[in-house]
């Protein structure tokens, strides 16, 4: 891989980084069913060079950011992670806006504590209320700002024009949308944040789209020795710069495998035929 490292702010990060949703129950709610085996999961991902690790208030809820503390805090000096609030969680599979600014305020005192920080290193609106003013809703992330209570701020499904709304509010280094091989609706998110010189964070990465698609991934796969999942990484690795990947697994073996699409590097010939 050409470019492997991104600047966040002031952290140069791996842009193979670990999502840990799935360290959750079913639907996402709960606690993970093996506990010993997340631990073991998290802190293999820092051994083998992952640096950023994205998380939420609402995975569990609560539960996932203090599986993250205990497996591995006291942190690596270099280990960002990043987290989420602005959801209520009323049942498994179940996500509902909330841009109350006290629901702000109580997700980013609660997070710090869960996660054991002092300051989170990058916080993250996991979306914006329509039935809030977006300015009420980030009144308390301005002020964790300045508290230093938070370094960094960044969107999730956002539209360019919302991006533009909250700059003129506070600045923010990173837009977390939906986007892998199959669902590209947010291109021009994606052009945007590249511009503008913000990370882009797509959730949901191994998705590896139509049945036509499938059968051209599988056909570089089969060229590359790899995965089918490590070309959908390999791809977005190669799409754009800004691109940080953040990939989930309650396994270690496909942990590893995730890891290594990094190392894959896909001709501009097989990038387009992908990209159709």
């Amino acid at each position: 891989m050409g470019n492997t490292t991104f600047k966040l702010g002031e952290l140069e990060i791996n842009r193979l980084g670990y999502g840990a949703m799935q360290l959750t129950g079913n639907g996402v709610f709960g606690e993970v069913e093996d506990r010993e085996n997340a631990i073991k999961v998290l802190q293999e991902a820092v051994a083998n060079g992952v640096n950023f690790i994205d998380t939420a208030e609402a995975y569990g809820p609560k539960l996932n950011e203090s599986l993250i503390a205990d497996a591995l805090h006291p942190y690596k000096h270099d280990l960002l992670i990043a987290t989420k609030g602005g959801f209520d969680r009323p049942g498994p599979n179940n996500w509902v806006p909330n841009g109350n600014p006290e629901k702000i305020r109580q997700d980013i005192e609660g997070s710090l504590q869960r996660l054991k920080v002092d300051s989170i290193d990058l916080w993250q609106l996991h979306r914006i209320d329509p039935k809030v003013n977006v300015a009420d809703t980030l009144a308390p992330v301005i002020e964790a700002v300045k508290e230093g209570k938070i370094k960094y701020v960044g969107l999730s499904e956002v539209t360019i024009d919302q991006i533009k709304r909250v700059q003129d509010i506070l600045p923010i280094v990173s837009v977390q949308n939906m986007y892998n091989l199959a669902n590209r609706q947010w291109e021009s998110v994606l052009d945007f944040t590249a511009e503008q010189g913000l990370a882009f964070i797509p959730w949901f990465p191994l998705a590896s789209g139509p049945a036509k698609l499938e059968d051209k991934i599988k056909a570089i796969a089969e060229k590359h020795q790899a995965t089918t999942a490590q070309i959908a990484l390999a791809w977005l690795l190669k799409r754009s710069s800004n691109i940080l990947l953040i990939p989930g697994t309650k396994s270690i073996v496909h942990l590893k495998e995730n890891l290594k699409a990094a190392e894959i590097e896909l001709t501009d010939a097989e990038f387009e035929s992908l990209a159709k």
